[in-house]
């Protein structure tokens, strides 16, 4: 889809569709007033009529609407006034464009980004409105002999500012959110995959692939070379099955040559049947998403390399399947991580921090000045936050603070939770230096605890997105948590919005 921006009155814009909003209960927002106006209150008398009370979500399309240059005009409820904030603002631009690509119309000339957000400036608007109209528009339909094809899909959107003198500020956010939506799309593809397609070797390609495409450099680590690293605990999890893990590293080299990188790790479990320790057999497919974290870094360095992000960025992809076997690792088994540390293996189904303490280990020889791990690491994640905010853990209340600040400006949430000492205690094992699980009790604490002693020699963060990185029901595919958090971030830090 092609996106513009542009600064003009809606009664004069020759297009396919003009959208305005309309607040709760039937009250014109200014774009529609002026349209209003121009029609000599053909809106306010269909409004007045009770056709359309405001409401969000709701919709209401008019054709030849007099004293404009535009076929249609397609209002849309915005809910409260005083309630309109982040949430009802991408709520609003999402029907919209939905709508217009169910309606027909080739083109569409957005005047919602007008439309005042609290603490939200229109850049903010810009960015978030292009992610969410990329979004809107996601299908993931490619195994299917039979697509459902739209008619006369949207082909142009074009936003609004207030003022000329806004557009140059906008044109860079909508670059911005374009990137964005390019890196959540690729997240979302290699997710949706099933596993029989992407395995560790399809994830290396991809990167690979990804590599050449943005000119990164791409080093893939195979079993052999891992085995003389000492990457014991991450060997351990691909031990049952017929596909041979891989450790993928991407760098994308856009600051000083002696400045330091940011690390991304991404847990890529390509399919995870718990191993030994079987997982049920219900919602089992969707372990196919337990590679989502590798997604995400993957899609992350994506968007980076669009914008070519002034900083250096690597991504380390751990990645395998988990399965049983004869020569999958048992409950019981100890073994040796990269980092000389002894872990005993009391569930095999807690694979995850096996591949991730072997990949944080290794990000040490980069010296990075961050290191943020992302991972479908845990259920117990899901139940204490559900499938609205990441779990947040970190061993530096600054880094937390910038995170959290990033998710809230990418409306891509996280909250963070303790690793104190205290929950070390749970992870003894009288056997070796550590259990690879703690028991019952605060399961996502103690996997980051688990992994807080692998990433002691630097900044680090850990971003369990079990909750958030899918859909489940009607809705089901990956979502691309969180790469609009990672980007939010790396632009931040990048100087690139304020």
């Amino acid at each position: 889809m092609e996106f513009s921006i542009k600064s003009g009155s809606p009664e004069k814009q020759r297009s396919a569709c003009v959208v305005v909003g309309v607040f709760e209960p039937r009250k014109l927002t200014l774009a529609a007033e002026l349209l209003d106006n121009a029609a000599r209150s053909h809106l306010s008398d269909i409004i007045r009529r009770g056709d359309m009370e405001g409401k969000a979500g709701s919709t209401l399309l008019l054709h030849n609407v007099p004293g404009t240059l535009c076929d249609r005009v397609l209002l849309v409820g915005l809910g409260k006034e005083k309630e309109f904030g982040d949430k009802e603002y991408a709520d609003a631009i999402r029907t919209a464009v939905r709508t217009l690509n169910e309606t027909g119309s080739f083109d569409g000339t957005v005047f919602l980004t007008e439309n005042g957000v609290r603490k939200r400036g229109t850049a903010w608007r810009i960015r978030q409105a292009a992610i969410v109209a990329c979004e809107a528009v996601y299908r993931f339909d490619q195994f299917k002999s039979k697509k459902d094809k739209v008619r006369r899909p949207l082909r142009k959107l074009t936003f609004v500012v207030d003022r000329r003198s806004e557009l140059a500020g906008a044109d860079d956010a909508l670059r911005q959110g374009q990137a964005i939506a390019e890196g959540v799309a690729l997240a979302k593809n290699l997710a949706n995959l099933p596993a029989n397609v992407c395995t560790p070797t399809y994830l290396a390609e991809a990167a690979a692939t990804l590599a050449a495409e943005h000119k990164l450099e791409c080093q893939v680590l195979d079993r052999e070379e891992m085995t003389a690293l000492g990457m014991h605990s991450l060997l351990s999890v691909a031990g049952g099955s017929r596909q041979d893990p891989k450790l993928i590293v991407l760098q994308h080299r856009g600051g000083k040559s002696d400045e330091k990188p940011v690390v991304l790790i991404g847990k890529g479990i390509t399919f995870d049947s718990g191993g030994i320790s079987l997982k049920p057999a219900a919602d089992m497919d969707e372990m196919k998403y337990d590679m989502c974290g590798a997604a995400g870094v993957l899609g992350t360095i994506k968007s980076a390399a669009v914008l070519r992000l002034p900083i250096n960025l690597v991504g380390i992809v751990p990645t395998a399947e988990n399965m049983p076997g004869g020569a999958a690792t048992r409950p019981g088994d100890i073994v040796t991580s990269m980092s000389g540390q002894t872990i005993e293996i009391l569930n095999t189904d807690a694979e995850g921090r096996l591949i991730l303490c072997d990949a944080l280990s290794y990000a040490a020889r980069f010296e990075p000045e961050v290191v943020i791990d992302v991972a479908t690491l845990t259920g117990a994640c899901v139940v204490a936050l559900g499938h609205v905010a990441t779990g947040l853990f970190a061993n530096s209340d600054a880094l937390a603070r910038e995170l959290i600040h990033a998710g809230e400006e990418a409306h891509d949430r996280a909250w963070q939770l303790p690793i104190w000492n205290d929950y070390q205690e749970l992870l003894k094992s009288p056997f070796a230096d550590m259990a690879n699980v703690g028991g019952r009790w605060a399961g996502s604490i103690t996997a980051a605890c688990f992994l807080a002693r692998f990433a002691r020699k630097y900044v680090w963060a850990h971003l369990d997105i079990a909750g958030t990185a899918w859909k489940s029901g009607n809705d089901k595919g990956a979502t691309g948590r969180p790469v609009p958090l990672l980007m939010h971030y790396l632009l931040r830090r990048a100087g690139q919005i304020a």
